[in-house]
């Protein structure tokens, strides 16, 4: 699995990748962030399905159709709250090997993330690119080929993830 990071906004990644991950709040009915860019981008009928979705817990993963973006499916995710999580490390690390478990369940070929829980969950950027790290070189992936890490706006985040994954 080939891991690429970009200094993009994920929702303009487009058939770039099969699916992008959404940074969720475990309600999955849009929010700050990430969230509410793609829920803004993805238009009304994204709403409409979350909401037949009865939500998400931390750590897990549920996917959608991607409606007005150009991917095919969103996979939402609902990252540690980083003061308030009783294992943080652990939830994060599952947000991201359940998004690729569900993504070679769907048949995907590339995915795009986030930066998860780095916002306004509060987890430190280092620390969560490193778990992130450990993540993907952990997974074994049946049909995905390709991953791509959007990280935007921030440059300063971006430095920090090219730095841990240039190797």
């Amino acid at each position: 699995m080939n891991i690429k990071v970009v200094y993009q906004d994920i929702t303009k990644i487009g058939r770039t990748a099969d699916a992008i991950v959404n940074a969720a709040n475990e309600t999955l009915l849009g929010g700050g962030g990430v969230d509410g860019a793609i829920h803004r981008a993805a238009g009304p009928l994204l709403l409409e399905e979350c909401r037949t979705l009865n939500g998400c817990r931390p750590g897990e993963a549920k996917a959608t159709k991607a409606y007005n973006l150009d991917n095919k499916y969103i996979i939402h995710t609902v990252g540690p709250r980083y003061y308030s999580d009783p294992n943080p490390p652990v939830t994060l690390y599952n947000c991201y090997i359940n998004c690729l478990k569900l993504a070679d369940e769907l048949g995907l070929g590339s995915i795009a993330f986030p930066s998860i829980s780095t916002g306004a969950f509060g987890y430190p950027i280092k620390d969560a690119a490193l778990i992130c790290y450990k993540a993907m070189h952990d997974y074994e992936p049946k049909t995905l080929k390709q991953v791509y890490l959007c990280i935007y706006p921030d440059k300063n985040n971006l430095d920090i993830f090219e730095e841990i994954f240039k190797n």
